[in-house]
């Protein structure tokens, strides 16, 4: 939420003054919108990366104080869990060698925290989910001391009234209930954030939605939770279930969950703002002193601060994003469907390639969003959640012919949508080795039929067959995916299979 937060208890009263102050946010925004009050292009993109402290044997560390307090840095900030940090990369200018200068600076940033890790015997993994969590890491006593995350729990738990039910069947089953949110804690994403204009923001964000699949294809990394083989990106159905304010009678009755997709393309950034006041009763009530309209009839810009939390409580996979920079407000489109890892240049990859994908898809002249139904875009995302690069997408013909087809992912991405972002990046005025070196990378991963997700499987059998136990088998394919990960290289080329035969005792 990046906001700090007193924990307390609220009564009627506060709820009430909260919904008036949003009610005042909203109209604060559609003032500002109308008033063309918003920062210019500036072509501007940035990056949060979540990430897991792990033991030599593989297993998670709840450690992310004494850590953070070694690594000193602004650029890293607790996550929900004691095992849990977050690194904030500066904001870059999209063009020229911009992808290079960011495959740097993460590498130098996550290398710097692994030593610092490294003091209290821990280790820094990117990776989308941990194989080696047991339930009994996932508990509310291992949630960050951190309040905002304290009173975050204590809310949701409040609103749902019961035990949280994780139920995701994918190549097995799993079925457990937890009394907390903590099960979030469990998934690491990569954030990717775009400042748009106003006028851009409706085009952008629809062209997210519409690449979700394609990059969820090519990058899952989340095949295991709690010893179970579930969906190749399992991160989206544990977080919507993890975070789930609804008990059965309210989800039979359709009530959207907070964690979601969507329902409809939309025309402006005010639709999302609204429909997040509109169907999200508010967690967090805490009211900011600033009266939005007041501030800007004095000529002022508003922090809507409630707007902003509110906001930050409403899990979408791309959110709407307020702010304010050096005095002037900006909107950003913050995508947050792509898991951590595996190595920092398949970070760097798939983040060139929605960049300019997205760009392409938002420009074209007859744009995507025109010819797929938005319920054809949200089964999409979950197809490719399920079944990550061997999923199959329904997208608009080619050329004159209308409706749609279903299609390879690996095929769609390879004839069509890597082109695209290639159009993209070069519109961005990203130089052309740049470009190449890093779409090459999805390239790569289509040819061989390869992401992080199809190699920690692969690794994992190979155990198995081995002799191993599940156990053993998740924690050695860990032991080795978070090597392999340290040494840079992307994970199409990683050998599957553990590096030598280990022991079964």
């Amino acid at each position: 939420m990046g906001e700090k937060v007193v924990a307390g208890q609220f009564d009627l009263s506060d709820r009430n003054r909260y919904r008036d102050k949003l009610k005042r946010c909203l109209q604060g925004l559609e003032r500002l919108l109308e008033e063309k009050r918003f920062d210019r292009p500036k072509n501007l993109m940035g990056l949060e990366i979540e990430l897991n402290l792990v033991g030599s044997d593989g297993t998670p560390k709840m450690l992310n104080a004494q850590v953070l307090e070694r690594i000193a840095s602004r650029d890293f900030q607790t996550e929900l869990a004691m095992f849990n940090l977050e690194v904030n990369i500066a904001p870059h200018r999209l063009g020229g060698r911009v992808f290079d200068r960011l495959a740097e600076e993460v590498t130098t940033s996550l290398a710097y925290a692994h030593r610092k890790a490294g003091e209290v015997d821990a280790g820094i993994a990117m990776i989308g989910i941990l194989p080696t969590l047991d339930r009994d890491d996932l508990v509310s006593s291992n949630l960050s001391d951190v309040d905002r995350y304290t009173l975050l729990n204590d809310q949701i738990v409040a609103a749902r009234g019961e035990d949280f039910t994780l139920d995701i069947e994918g190549v097995e089953h799993l079925r457990c209930t937890s009394k907390s949110i903590a099960p979030e804690a469990a998934c690491t994403s990569v954030q990717l954030h775009l400042q748009v204009t106003p006028g851009r923001f409706a085009d952008v964000w629809n062209a997210a939605q519409a690449a979700s699949a394609a990059q969820i294809a090519m990058g899952a990394n989340s095949p295991f939770l709690f010893g179970r083989e579930l969906w190749r990106e399992s991160r989206p159905p544990l977080f919507q279930q993890s975070t789930d304010t609804r008990p059965p009678e309210l989800q039979a009755q359709g009530v959207r969950p907070r964690t979601w997709f969507g329902e409809r393309w939309i025309s402006s950034a005010y639709d999302l703002f609204e429909e997040n006041l509109r169907y999200f009763p508010a967690l967090l009530p805490i009211c900011d002193d600033e009266d939005p309209l007041d501030a800007l009839d004095k000529g002022g810009v508003p922090k809507l601060a409630e707007l902003v939390l509110h906001n930050g409580t409403v899990y979408r996979w791309n959110r709407p994003v307020y702010d304010i920079a050096d005095g002037v407000p900006h909107l950003r489109v913050e995508n947050r469907v792509l898991p951590a890892g595996p190595s920092v240049v398949d970070v760097v990859a798939n983040a060139a390639f929605y960049y300019g994908l997205v760009r392409a898809l938002a420009e074209e002249s007859r744009p995507v969003w025109t010819r797929l139904p938005f319920e054809a875009a949200a089964a999409n995302f979950d197809a490719a959640c399920r079944y990550g690069i061997d999923a199959r997408l329904t997208w608009p013909r080619r050329g004159r012919h209308s409706g749609t087809a279903e299609v390879d992912a690996v095929s769609l991405v390879r004839d069509e949508l890597l082109p695209l972002a290639e159009s993209g990046l070069t519109a961005w005025g990203v130089e052309p080795a740049d470009r190449d070196l890093y779409l090459g990378v999805i390239e790569e991963r289509c040819r061989r039929r390869v992401n992080g997700a199809s190699w920690q499987v692969a690794t994992f059998h190979q155990a198995l067959e081995q002799g191993l136990g599940r156990d053993a088998a998740l924690a050695a394919t860990t032991r080795e995916y978070c090597r392999l990960m340290h040494l840079g290289e992307p994970v199409h080329t990683w050998p599957v299979g553990l590096p030598q035969p280990v022991p079964t005792g």
